[in-house]
């Protein structure tokens, strides 16, 4: 593809009024910026190259809307998914900012208004996915206009080693030679070095500045059970959020329909959403969660890259995550507005067992399977820690958390182990003396001395090893083989289920020249954890009903322009003005979250709020 150069010069300097600091103040309502913010927006601003790395909720979107702002050019915003750019549309509209997004499902009169809009240099931003950008009509188009800025969005997905790789963001190497003269930003939350480097080389950034700010989310809550009750572990954890918005991550389309219905029947509003559904139906599914409803989204990892909405409390996983990076950036879609969010992965030994079975199985190139291994046992070994659960997830991103981070099931009730020896040799020689035909559930019940159907049939009761376990539960020998498949000495034989040993792993554990320790599985329920761990951050009974009275004019609000809620004021700067309780504009100007833009347009609507909540 042959592209038209753009080759503006470099633009001059900002004036005073146009400087980041000011910007952000006047705009956004900041007084200063975070963490590694100001170092990345310099960068830019210089005209230099940057890669950033912040987690979800970190302040990414800033390194480039502010010098996007001040360079002189529109800023010109990479993204993936149409409703991710609608969202931020609407989040700088409401800033005062003239920002529009290119994409297929704009009606003529818009795209005609944009269009004029670039074409007069009146637009400030504009957001567009990598194929229509590198399509040969509007890159030319482009190319004849100034740019402030070009940002990469989830620029992870630029990179084979990405957990949403997207051929498509590979044509994005390209843009140098059309626009030479515009600093880029790539952006993303969550990559390891061999996905920086990947993202980097792609893109032909090898010299950009890079921007790694810490992965730790101290308000998210992590922790992971192994299945039990599998439907009453996902109804004890949402119980708590009833009235707010939650996601539940599903590994298969079947399963999300299934568990949207279950939960129905339970009394929680769900939807499901998978690759499968209609684009009516997704785009219905969507409205519904930005429309800031208390709701579950149940999911494919279809759902979740490019959902801004911030108030997301809850995000549970019914299947194990293919890798770290996966699941941290899923999980990362809880609590964007920095306020206590609660994460629960659920998994069971056969999960673990087919997951590698499957991989296996793949065509892959065996440098790539090679490398999917490694990030699925990153995964397995994270469920069954018994330390801090932030600490092994960090370090799976190159980052050591000097200590403990007291906010995972592990800090909060620190697990026991005990030898498993004897335990782990009954298992191993349960399995071997069944001839490896046989399921986690027969083989509790042979161990157990359980004459169930299957047992019976297979003349099962008359082994050595029938009964040599009775003293304990089904539950507590299925987590012995959990963790025996986890340590990687029993496996899945074909696709029934089956369990067999890996005789590498399992010889010396059955001839005594190992010792085995096991860790004792949490009993305490999930509901009561929950409670527990949420009490803290109630609001006293007075900044409740301001908060209440906040949050239900901003609703009628957001109804009225048909924008998402949080688009307007997100709940932390609500609750903020709730428990500050401002007399005045003046005093409501110095709040962070609040603009001049916001300022004039909500200011007076926000005290009649809280003047109605006391009477």
């Amino acid at each position: 593809m042959e592209f038209v150069r753009n080759d503006f010069a470099t633009p001059s300097p900002a004036t005073e009024d146009r400087s980041p600091e000011a910007v952000l103040r006047r705009v956004f309502g900041f007084t200063a910026f975070r963490g590694l913010q100001a170092d990345a927006v310099d960068t830019v601003m210089r005209g230099e190259d940057a890669l950033v790395l912040m987690p979800t909720g970190g302040g990414k979107s800033l390194c480039y809307q502010v010098p996007a702002l001040c360079r002189d050019g529109m800023g010109l915003v990479v993204s993936p998914l149409i409703a991710l750019m609608d969202d931020q549309v609407a989040a700088l509209r409401q800033l005062g900012v003239n920002a529009a997004a290119l994409h297929s499902e704009l009606e003529d009169d818009d795209l005609a208004r944009i269009r004029s809009d670039i074409a007069s240099s009146k637009l400030d931003i504009l957001y567009i996915s990598p194929e229509r950008l590198l399509s040969p009509g509007t890159i030319a188009y482009l190319a004849k206009r100034r740019l402030s800025v070009i940002a990469i969005d989830e620029a992870h997905c630029i990179s084979a080693w990405g957990h949403e790789f997207r051929p498509e963001y590979r044509g994005l190497a390209a843009l140098p030679g059309v626009f030479p003269n515009v600093p880029r930003i790539a952006l993303t939350a969550t990559a390891d070095q061999r996905t920086r480097d990947d993202i980097l080389d792609a893109l032909d950034m090898r010299h950009a500045r890079q921007f790694i700010a810490s992965f730790h989310r101290s308000n998210l809550f992590v922790s992971v059970r192994p299945k039990t009750q599998e439907t009453r572990q996902l109804e004890d954890m949402l119980q708590s959020r009833k009235d707010a918005a939650s996601i539940v991550y599903c590994g298969s389309r079947n399963k999300t329909e299934r568990v949207a219905r279950s939960l129905n029947e339970r009394g929680f509003r769900a939807l499901p959403f998978h690759a499968g559904l209609s684009p009516q139906e997704k785009r219905a599914t969507l409205t519904r969660f930005r429309s800031g409803e208390p709701i579950v989204i149940v999911a494919t990892i279809a759902f979740g890259m490019g959902i801004d909405r911030p108030d997301v409390r809850c995000v549970v996983h019914l299947d194990m995550p293919a890798s770290p990076e996966a699941y941290y950036q899923q999980i990362g879609r809880a609590g964007r507005d920095g306020q206590r969010a609660d994460t629960l992965l659920l998994y069971g030994g056969e999960d673990i067992a087919r997951a590698r079975h499957w991989l296996e199985l793949s065509n892959a190139p065996d440098r790539e399977k090679r490398e999917m291994h490694a990030r699925l046992e990153s995964m397995i070994a994270l469920t069954e820690s018994v330390s801090c659960r932030t600490q092994a997830l960090l370090s799976c991103f190159g980052e050591t958390l000097s200590v403990a981070c007291g906010h995972c099931d592990n800090c909060k009730t620190p697990v026991s182990t005990f030898d498993g020896t004897e335990a782990a040799q009954k298992v191993l020689s349960a399995i071997y003396r069944t001839n490896q035909r046989f399921g986690a559930v027969h083989l509790a019940a042979v161990l157990r001395g359980k004459k169930t159907d299957a047992v019976t049939r297979h003349a099962h009761q008359h082994l050595s090893v029938f009964g040599v376990g009775r003293e304990q539960s089904e539950t507590w020998w299925r987590g012995v083989i959990r963790q025996l498949i986890a340590r990687g000495a029993i496996r899945i034989n074909g696709e029934h289920g089956a369990l067999g040993l890996v005789t590498d792993i399992a010889r010396p554990i059955l001839r005594g020249e190992e010792r085995i320790l096991l860790r004792n599985d949490p009993t305490a329920s999930l509901r009561e954890v929950v409670s527990r761990n949420n009490a803290a951050e109630n609001l006293s009974e007075e900044a409740a009903r301001r908060f209440d009275s906040l949050r239900a004019w901003r609703l009628g609000e957001a109804r009225e322009q048909e924008i998402p809620p949080y688009v307007i004021f997100h709940d932390s700067v609500l609750r903020e003005i709730a428990i500050d309780r401002p007399a005045d504009l003046e005093t409501l100007a110095r709040l962070k979250g609040v603009g001049g833009s916001k300022l004039e347009r909500y200011g007076v609507a926000v005290l009649a709020a809280l003047e109605k909540a006391e009477r």
